[in-house]
């Protein structure tokens, strides 16, 4: 007989069929009651024992993270909280597990514990619904590209260039870290590292995709990106995960539908596809917000939030109304905001960004039109020489979760922001060729996947939607 996944027996099987089960051991009770979960679905089954005919060195044998093989018949349950359960024939130990010594008890643990024990954290029901999540998430993504037309590009991992212009990177090298060689000026000399040059973990595989899509039209990427970034907040990762699709033909407007296309699409997709996820991880928030004074309590539930980003049609403006709305806002004339907003020009704060979507305009807001100042060298010049076709996307609770822009297509003016900005046009010799051999208008957005895993599942720290966090300091697992 083969074995029956938890899904497939509370979704499909009818009572009195004989089935096989594998599973942990969330809870025994009363050396009768086993609550068995094998990871197929986020419910756990009840699995009944006739203790008096069970040989009692099997019943000491089954604790709370065991590991078991149950065979048996599926009957209506006698309890109120599940409408069948298995009565057990047999049950086999495939892997014990010491009650004194394993981590995750059926008790509230708190999420810096969990973090502790990051490899035994999905035994809980919060994380096992979290990476569900996550993992639906990720399909949704590839769904809605294949479907788009879009082709997946695998970018390199390890580069020679710093493609946000922001220097904070991880060095990839084999040179001797306590002796390493020099060159004439005394300075290290990467000519004898392993690439010839100094490399270092990407950041970003925008260039590389843009490259890509001068050929293939349509292509995106979704991989693995780094910052060494001293930051140990909880919307910072050292290692996190970027989607990021770059289109030729398209302009900042084509950019903006694609992007909240793009959003609503997944953000459905999980909605009709995980929903006892979703319900699980509402009524979590529902407790954790009861807690809260008052003044701090969401005004929407997780599943209202999400409904939110996918029934609203996003509000579009210039940074500029952006500006003007916010310098004139009662929290900033009243000097409740942080950051007060002053000039144009200033970088928008997550305070300006929340207050937009959730006070303003009560809707999901792309701002765009951004100062060229605060903006990257790729993104493309507008005609009043200030101002470039960049576009962010603002979400309630969460602030920026895309970021995207137009592309500079134009040669000379790429050439001129690089010397601005200090880059060595050298160091980019191929990504200024993409503008020499037929250059066309292209535009690309990034949205860290960590990010929307948040705003999915309702979590507050980055930490805790990513399976081994990756932060200053921490490189456990």
């Amino acid at each position: 007989m083969s074995n029956t996944t938890v899904l497939k027996i509370l979704n499909e099987l009818k009572k009195n069929q004989t089935i096989e089960v594998c599973g942990w051991v969330k809870t025994f009770r009363a050396n009768r009651f086993i609550a068995l979960n094998d990871g197929s679905c986020l419910e756990n089954i009840q699995c009944v024992i006739d203790f008096e005919n069970t040989d009692d060195n099997i019943l000491k044998k089954i604790t709370t993270g065991s590991s078991v093989k149950i065979s048996g018949k599926i009957v209506e349950s006698t309890g109120a909280k599940q409408a069948i359960e298995i009565q057990v024939n047999k049950i086999n130990i495939l892997g014990e597990s010491n009650p004194d010594q394993y981590p995750i008890q059926p008790k509230k643990h708190s999420f810096e514990f969990l973090r502790e024990n990051a490899h035994l954290r999905t035994r809980t029901s919060t994380f096992n619904a979290i990476m569900r999540l996550r993992s639906s998430l990720s399909f949704a993504i590839h769904k809605f590209f294949n479907e788009k037309g879009f082709y997946y590009v695998h970018t390199p991992i390890i580069t020679g260039s710093d493609a946000e212009g922001a220097g904070e990177q991880f060095r990839v090298t084999t040179l001797n870290p306590k002796n390493p060689e020099l060159n004439s000026s005394k300075n290290v000399d990467f000519k004898k590292d392993f690439f010839g040059k100094e490399t270092k973990l990407t950041v970003s595989g925008q260039l590389e995709a843009e490259a890509y899509a001068m050929s293939l039209g349509k292509v995106y990427t979704f991989g693995p990106t780094f910052r060494a970034e001293n930051s140990n907040t909880s919307r910072h990762l050292s290692e996190f995960w970027m989607i990021e699709p770059e289109a030729a033909f398209i302009d900042i407007n084509g950019n903006m539908d694609l992007a909240e296309n793009f959003l609503k699409y997944i953000l459905e997709d999980i909605t009709n596809n995980n929903r006892s996820e979703l319900k699980f991880l509402e009524s979590r928030l529902i407790d954790e917000e009861k807690r809260k004074p008052e003044k701090d309590r969401s005004e929407m539930s997780l599943i209202e939030k999400i409904n939110f980003v996918i029934k609203n049609k996003f509000k579009r403006i210039t940074y500029s109304e952006a500006i003007d709305i916010l310098r004139d806002s009662k929290p900033n004339r009243k000097k409740k905001f942080e950051y007060i907003i002053k000039d144009w020009g200033c970088d928008l704060q997550s305070e300006h960004e929340k207050f937009l979507v959730e006070k303003h305009f009560k809707c999901p807001v792309i701002i765009y039109n951004y100062p060229a100042s605060i903006k990257s060298f790729y993104m493309r010049l507008n005609d009043d020489d200030k101002t470039v076709r960049a576009m962010d996307i603002l979400f309630p609770g969460i602030g920026e979760i895309v970021g995207g822009s137009q592309r500079e297509e134009r040669a000379n003016v790429l050439k001129k922001r690089m010397r601005e900005i200090g880059i060595d046009e050298k160091e980019l010799w191929w990504y200024n060729d993409l503008r020499k051999f037929g250059t066309a208008i292209h535009s690309g957005f990034g949205l860290g996947f960590e990010r929307l895993v948040m705003f999915a599942t309702g979590m507050s720290n980055i930490r805790d939607v990513i399976p081994f966090p990756r932060t200053p300091q921490n490189a456990e697992f």
